[in-house]
């Protein structure tokens, strides 16, 4: 399901420096390897680290258009990693998600060489929840985009908000349903997106390692609070996580800014993203150090 899905690390991570990959789908890349583990990633761009891990069942094209669409041009090294299973990063080892923060922690300690802004999209988000709870040191400032929980509760009906005629005029029969499935926002615009951005990010997925290392479902998220700099964002119509679980995390993270978005689903960032940058400007405004 895109953006969702509940299907011995030594203490001392062995990095590999990174190196090029040439791919047929992306372009040139880059690969580094954790304890064994090859993580593939894109990135964009010289300043400040933003790291933007993707949700379940796509690789990192899809936050990386996101992103890409709203980030400002300059000031900020945006680096977008494949997670383990998807794209072209392997799971050497990997048997349950809290192996995936503990790699995602050596893997931002490794790239960033400090602290970095993370943001993360449903599973993503979950797992980021995860990495600023055990890694605090290498989280600068944290977004958190329709975030998937260990259990998603009130959840609303997948009731479609806009439905334009033209909406399917670009996109292939087959492409229809999952198109239907993702969004409540239909439009040439938003459909664009879908095929240019969501369909072939879906194309490399290692279900069966997925389902290894979703059987341990649970992140560990401690019981803390996290004094980073915050932005949780939800759409109320989405009808995969719901919004009323973040809300919630409002208690654990005292220096965040919620907004629960109307007229948008679990493919928020697609469907609302001018609002959506309006928020990002301001989480990067706070979450940046500023010269005093």
């Amino acid at each position: 399901m895109v953006g969702s899905s509940p299907v011995a690390i030594p203490n001392r991570p062995t990095l590999v420096a990174a190196s090029v990959v040439r791919t047929d789908h992306y372009g040139v890349g880059m690969e580094c390897r954790i304890n064994g583990v090859a993580i593939h990633f894109v990135e964009h761009g010289t300043g400040m680290p933003l790291v933007a891990l993707h949700g379940a069942g796509v690789d990192h094209r899809e936050i990386e258009a996101a992103v890409e669409a709203i980030v400002p041009g300059t000031g900020y090294r945006r680096i977008y990693p494949d997670l383990p299973g998807m794209g072209r990063s392997t799971t050497d080892g990997l048997t349950c998600n809290n192996d995936v923060v503990k790699l995602l922690g050596d893997l931002i300690d490794h790239l960033a060489e400090g602290p970095a802004l993370l943001l993360g999209h449903s599973y993503g988000a979950y797992l980021a929840r995860g990495v600023a709870a055990k890694r605090p040191d290498v989280v600068l400032g944290l977004a958190l985009l329709c975030p998937v929980a260990e259990r998603s509760r009130n959840v609303p009906d997948h009731d479609v908000v806009r439905q334009d005629a033209d909406a399917y005029d670009e996109l292939e029969p087959a492409q229809r349903a999952g198109f239907d499935e993702y969004f409540v926002v239909r439009t040439l615009a938003t459909a664009r997106r879908y095929r240019d951005h969501v369909v072939p990010s879906t194309t490399l997925v290692d279900e069966a390692a997925l389902g290894r290392i979703f059987s341990a479902w649970r992140v560990d998220v401690g019981s803390q609070t996290v004094t980073s700099p915050t932005l949780i964002a939800a759409g109320r119509r989405d009808s995969v996580v719901g919004y009323a679980d973040a809300t919630d995390l409002l208690e654990r993270y005292p220096h965040a800014t919620l907004a629960v978005i109307e007229d948008a689903g679990h493919a928020l960032m697609h469907e609302r993203p001018e609002l959506l940058a309006s928020l990002f400007r301001d989480w990067l405004d706070r979450a940046r150090p500023h010269d005093k």
